[in-house]
């Protein structure tokens, strides 16, 4: 059996398990609050979910995919199970910029997931320390969406050059915040070093806190088997990890796509029932963009409106496995 074959009979497998009850249902119907019990994702009952989608690019380059038609048509056309929002923060028009904005993109797509019946990650998408924003951001979010169980939190995309004593501190924060609201959904927390370093989050974890997840995120063109490795540390450890940010490229977000190492990693993610998220629904002129640069429309796209990135997301997302 070719790798490819090996990779999609996995990835099958998985929906097999996951997907157990009609299909007539939603995601979330047949899921409902996910939690994390023994360090895996698992729905309301306690069985394993796995989640796979999309993110969409900074709402504050890309907010014409922050519509409710883009969302309709990643769930309908890709299947996605799971879309997430990533509220750009510092740039110009982010957060700090102008929130209400911000706060326009995120719920729109938020109130689309939800009536899609899909998951939505709420990501705060950054790479420095605004704990001020951060608690006003999500205690908004969650104060709103706090009863639904679509709701995933991702409270720090990609620490930078802050250590985990400085994540660790300003998560518990933003973790407390929240929880003073919404009790059981799904936190994500950021490591150091792009969300990498989950090696150092398995040596002094955060405690006394339910449903808490820890974000990995991988470019297949640059990470490789040492990053495995420190991933592999982290489950060895009973680490709850969720890839909240993937792609087959180099961490650039442009270069080839290495189909050989970005296989390895869908492998290794389906043989650990770890949920991924593929980056991203956006036009720019890189590989990592999943629309074509010249093309403007938000929803209905055919092939030849997608990069080759695109196409290959939607055709895995849709069962169907590029045979490289």
């Amino acid at each position: 059996m070719s790798n490819n074959k090996v990779i999609l009979f996995l990835i099958l497998t998985v929906f097999e398990i996951t997907f157990c009850f009609s299909n007539d249902s939603t995601i979330v119907q047949r899921n409902g609050f996910l939690k994390v019990d023994n360090a895996s994702l698992c729905n309301e009952i306690g069985g394993k979910a796995v989640l796979r989608g999309v993110s969409l690019g900074w709402h504050n380059w890309w907010s014409h995919y922050y519509e409710e038609e883009t969302i309709d048509w990643l769930c309908r056309d890709w299947n996605c199970d799971v879309i997430r929002a990533a509220s750009g923060v510092e740039p110009e028009g982010g957060f700090v910029d102008n929130p209400a904005f911000a706060f326009r993109c995120i719920e729109e797509v938020v109130d689309a997931s939800i009536k899609n019946g899909v998951y939505v990650i709420v990501d705060w998408h950054t790479h420095s320390i605004d704990l001020e924003n951060a608690i006003c951001f999500f205690t908004r979010i969650a104060k709103q969406y706090k009863d639904y169980p679509n709701i995933i939190y991702e409270i720090f995309n990609e620490p930078e050059d802050q250590d985990w004593s400085e994540v660790k501190k300003y998560s518990i924060e933003v973790i407390d915040a929240i929880r003073a609201i919404d009790k059981r959904n799904i936190i994500l927390v950021g490591s150091p070093h792009w969300s990498q370093d989950v090696d150092a989050v398995a040596d002094d974890p955060i405690v006394g806190y339910n449903n808490l997840m820890y974000s990995l995120h991988y470019y297949a063109g640059t990470h490789r088997e040492d990053l495995r490795k420190k991933a592999n540390y982290a489950l060895d450890k009973n680490i709850p990890l969720f890839i909240s940010e993937c792609a087959a490229m180099e961490a650039s977000g442009d270069g080839e796509l290495d189909y050989k190492e970005w296989n390895k990693w869908i492998m290794w993610a389906t043989n650990n029932n770890l949920s991924w998220i593929a980056w991203s629904i956006s036009n720019k002129k890189e590989s990592c963009s999943m629309v074509n640069d010249r093309v403007d429309k938000v929803s209905n796209w055919e092939e030849r409106d997608l990069t080759e990135w695109g196409v290959y997301c939607r055709n895995v997302l849709r069962n169907k496995y590029k045979d490289e």
